[in-house]
């Protein structure tokens, strides 16, 4: 029985993802960090487009021998030689999905196709029935969605559904749209196109401004039911939608939206390092999830807080993305409940030392270091280790 609550996880890191430059992967680097996404719970990985180079058909190949649980899926444009590639380079996939399409905004319409909607029309069903003939899974994608006219985009996707689309996709290419503008664009599609049942919609968000983890989301609570993101929320100019983000928001906010995943987010941590370093593309510190201070504290208040009850600053334990605990990082906003809670995890007996006086020396050490270290802790007590007697 189909679960009506399950959201699918498409990751396109090994294609969206390694257009950023610079972040090329070999094909036995792609092999190793598919293996992790089908670790992760991954339900879609989109391994390449096979047209586009013997290196990315080859990958494609690759992957689907590598990896069993996942659909493995290739791009192409709406023509034949690029279908015929994707079906080349997918012969060896057990569950194999083509994903085609063409823009749907009329600026792409007019100024990319030079063409017109019902030429375009004509092109997105002709590809789809193509490709229908080798690949029963057919994913097709509505380019530029996000600033394409509803109506136009509805008679699209309708069309493409009866042509043979299992899953339609409609992209906000260029991050335009704001989370009212794009879930409403989603409910339009649920409540427009006949058909629409006989097909999952996907999402597939751009960070241009900032909005592709809201825009995704959105896109959910409006009757989408798959989400395409990448590790760390790498791509394409700013990006694409955070796979970690888009998991831990169903994760953490279920109870109110009773939708859920597959994803193993315990594995975020892991795979996000392994990702950042093949890509050679560090993760800003301050990222959501799995940023390295995701989970640190540094302000007094705050430390505060947590050493008395975890959830006064924490929604999320950071055990569940992978790492081990939180930090509550020293500094000069660093208040005494903090210093005493590493000085005693360091095993100093505090009660005999005057921690008024030791917290004022703290105060002064941390304006010269910015960030105090267990070490720079014994140095402030003297030297002295906590298995020696306190003088």
């Amino acid at each position: 029985m189909e679960d009506k609550n399950r959201v699918y996880i498409f990751d396109t890191t090994l294609r969206d993802g390694e257009q950023v430059p610079g972040c090329q992967l070999s094909t036995v680097e792609k092999i190793e960090i598919a293996k992790e996404l089908e670790a992760l719970g991954v339900d879609i990985i989109e391994a390449g487009f096979p047209i586009s180079s013997p290196g990315d058909f080859q990958s494609v190949v690759e992957l689907s021998k590598a990896v069993s649980k996942p659909t493995i899926c290739a791009l192409t444009r709406c023509n034949k030689s690029d279908i015929d590639a994707a079906v080349e380079a997918l012969k060896y996939a057990r569950k194999p999905r083509i994903h085609t399409g063409i823009g749907s905004s009329d600026i792409h319409i007019q100024y990319k196709f030079n063409s017109t909607r019902e030429q375009i029309l004509e092109r997105a069903v002709e590809s789809v029935k193509y490709a229908k003939k080798f690949v029963e899974d057919i994913e097709f994608y509505a380019e530029d969605a996000g600033r394409a006219d509803n109506a136009f985009l509805a008679q699209m996707i309708e069309a493409v559904i009866a042509a043979g689309a299992t899953v339609v996709n409609i992209p906000d290419t260029n991050g335009y749209c704001l989370p009212e503008q794009y879930g409403a664009k989603i409910k339009y599609l649920v409540d427009h196109v006949s058909n629409i049942d006989k097909a999952i919609i996907s999402v597939h968000c751009h960070n241009d401004l900032g909005l592709a983890t809201a825009n995704s989301i959105a896109g959910v609570v409006n009757g989408a039911r798959q989400v395409e993101c990448t590790i760390n929320g790498i791509g394409e100019r700013a990006g694409n939608t955070s796979l970690e983000e888009v998991a831990m928001v169903l994760k953490t906010h279920h109870h109110s939206l009773g939708l859920h995943t597959q994803i193993d987010s315990r594995k975020f941590y892991h795979i996000s390092g392994m990702v950042s370093r093949m890509m050679r593309m560090p993760v800003q510190p301050n990222k959501a999830i799995v940023g390295r201070n995701a989970f640190a504290h540094s302000s007094g208040i705050h430390q505060d807080g947590i050493l008395k009850h975890r959830e006064n600053y924490e929604i999320m334990n950071p055990e569940d993305v992978g790492l081990p605990s939180n930090a509550i990082i020293l500094t000069a906003r660093s208040g005494r409940h903090a210093l005493k809670h590493h000085l005693t995890r360091l095993g100093y007996d505090l009660q005999k030392f005057d921690l008024d006086e030791v917290y004022q020396r703290f105060l002064e050490m941390a304006d010269q270091r910015k960030e105090i270290n267990d070490n720079d802790l014994i140095e402030l007590m003297g030297n002295k280790r906590p298995s020696e007697k306190a003088v």
